[in-house]
């Protein structure tokens, strides 16, 4: 077990993606140390829904880093207790009209290349999967790789996890990094005093630019502000991860301007959450109405049973947004001993064992599964 200001490694921040680092750490035999400002999953991840998908994602970097986290949640659904809730449900992407399937064809023909498998839906065989879907649909695609956690639970199990080679310190914020005289990090500080290692690891989401800044680097990760409805408990009128083909265009897309669109699912606790919405707002949890009426009418456009269904609260999250729409993973080259694990927008809860895996790999000094390269923490540096 990790001495209380000694370890292997420091992990900053005790969300998802910091207990996926954590977790594959000490099973590489590091000790590892998790501080966190706030509670487990205090962050994005408690406020995310829970979603683990290949369906939204373009051949390409993310799409390979979430085909290996795809293997490595249905590992850890083995591992781990039932109360993470781990649920290989599947996707269904439906479409209004011709044009809208044409393009959900286009994609999945490329993502197909990649290794993602998609069914195309024929419009009469959309309520074989989905009864209580609205009728009119012109078809879809059924994914059924896609899955679902409860995060908040899964980050705090992915801990426990790690076993006595991690400390968890909560309530403690890092107000500054330790630096040898060569500028290579030595561990950090806190208003309880100093902690020691020779690797940190940036795992502060959307707060991850603020620990770079510590650093005296530049990593420019921006708050993407979502909101989730969360209905009454209900019989499972929802089966799968349903979404219109809209959803795929505003995860790529880079706009601050207000996006909702669709995702509706059900949980096995009962209540159906309704997202999405993406808006670039700072730090503003204000409550939007506007976004609120969008995603009700949308998800009752997609499922007419849900008009009568009382939505029991919402709550709202901020992703942790880079400008190229890939997180920052692997060895900061600006500061030796500073790795960053953030940026993973809306996707970290589903990236994140992949993460966790890519960071041990730079720490053990094995061989990654998967090319770094396109993650590189340096790559937005203007001298870059």
């Amino acid at each position: 077990m990790p001495k209380r200001n000694t370890s292997d490694v420091i992990v900053v921040g005790a969300g998802v993606i910091g207990a996926a680092c954590a977790y594959y750490a000490a099973r590489a035999g590091l000790s590892v140390t998790v501080i966190d400002r706030g509670p487990v999953a205090g962050g994005t991840t408690g406020a995310g829904e829970g979603n683990l998908l290949v369906s939204d994602k373009e051949p390409g970097p993310e799409l390979e880093l979430a085909l290996l986290s795809t293997g490595l949640w249905q590992e850890l659904a083995e591992l781990l207790p039932p109360q993470i809730e781990y649920e290989p449900k599947g996707g269904l992407v439906v479409a209004s009209g011709e044009a809208g399937m044409r393009a959900l064809r286009d994609f999945a023909a490329g993502q197909d290349k990649a290794g993602v498998r998609a069914e195309e839906v024929p419009a009469d065989r959309l309520n074989d999967l989905e009864p209580h879907l609205a009728a009119g649909l012109a078809g879809g695609f059924h994914y059924p790789q896609d899955a679902q956690v409860m995060p908040a639970l899964a980050a705090a199990h992915l801990l426990r996890a790690g076993g006595g080679r991690v400390c968890l310190r909560l309530g403690e914020e890092v107000s500054g990094l330790l630096t040898e005289a060569d500028g290579s990090v030595r561990g950090v500080r806190t208003p309880a005093g100093d902690m020691h290692a020779p690797y940190v690891v940036n795992a502060a989401g959307t707060w991850g630019g603020e620990l770079a800044r510590l650093a005296g680097v530049e990593l420019p990760v921006l708050p993407r502000r979502g909101f989730v409805l969360v209905t009454e408990p209900l019989p499972r009128v929802v089966r799968h991860k349903v979404y219109s083909a809209d959803y795929v265009a505003d995860v790529a897309s880079g706009s601050a301007a207000l996006q909702t669109s669709a995702v509706v699912e059900g949980t096995p606790a009962g209540p159906v959450l309704i997202g999405a919405s993406r808006e670039r707002v700072g730090f503003d949890t204000t409550l939007s109405t506007e976004v609120v009426r969008r995603l009700a009418a949308q998800a009752t456009a997609l499922f007419p049973v849900l008009a009568g269904v009382r939505a029991m609260r919402t709550y709202a999250g901020f992703r942790p947004y880079l400008p190229d729409h890939l997180p920052a993973i692997g060895h900061d080259p600006r500061v030796p001993g500073l790795l960053h694990a953030c940026g993973h927008e809306g996707a970290g809860i589903g990236l994140a064992p992949a993460t966790g895996l890519l960071v041990a790999r730079c720490l053990d000094g094995r061989e990654p599964p998967l090319d770094l390269g396109p993650f590189r923490p340096g790559r937005f540096d203007a001298a870059a």
